[in-house]
């Protein structure tokens, strides 16, 4: 009879001793809070707080995680404020009457930088679902205006 309560007594302290060590270790600890920043889509914060906490503990697979998620993320992120800029300033050319030669020249340039940066981005699991859909989007409007603009 107190051999069936042992084992699993055994097995709740041990737990308890990992979740203890977890909370208290300060690469985790670090690492709970580059999860939040991540969370939050502060990923340049959560990059650090990773490297930190990994620089600490290099067996924290939490932060080595992290660190992976947050670069890729703030890849995504940078790929998206550079497709914003390009369509602001395509759209000004846009509101013009006629649009040049130079422009569509212009135009074509741009189209082809945001579609060879977007091949060049690395989609994994690990990414934000929303990034890797913003940036698909992006590169999908910039193929059919570069379509548009070589015809």
């Amino acid at each position: 009879m107190k051999t069936r309560f042992i084992f699993p007594g055994i097995a709740l302290l041990l737990v308890t001793i990992m979740a203890v060590y977890f909370l208290l270790n300060p690469s985790y600890e670090k690492s709970i809070e580059a999860k939040y920043y991540y969370e939050m889509g502060d990923y340049k914060e959560a990059y650090s707080l990773a490297t930190e906490a990994f620089s600490m503990d290099v067996y924290n697979r939490m932060a080595s995680t992290i660190m992976a998620q947050s670069k890729t993320s703030m890849k995504y992120t940078k790929y998206i404020k550079e497709a914003k800029a390009y369509l602001e300033i395509i759209n000004k050319i846009a509101e013009k009457d006629v649009i040049s030669n130079a422009d569509r020249a212009r135009i074509r340039i741009m189209s082809e930088i945001v579609i060879d940066s977007y091949i060049k981005l690395a989609p994994s699991i690990i990414t934000n679902e929303k990034l890797i859909h913003e940036a698909a989007k992006y590169y999908k409007d910039f193929e059919s205006l570069l379509e548009k603009v070589n015809k």
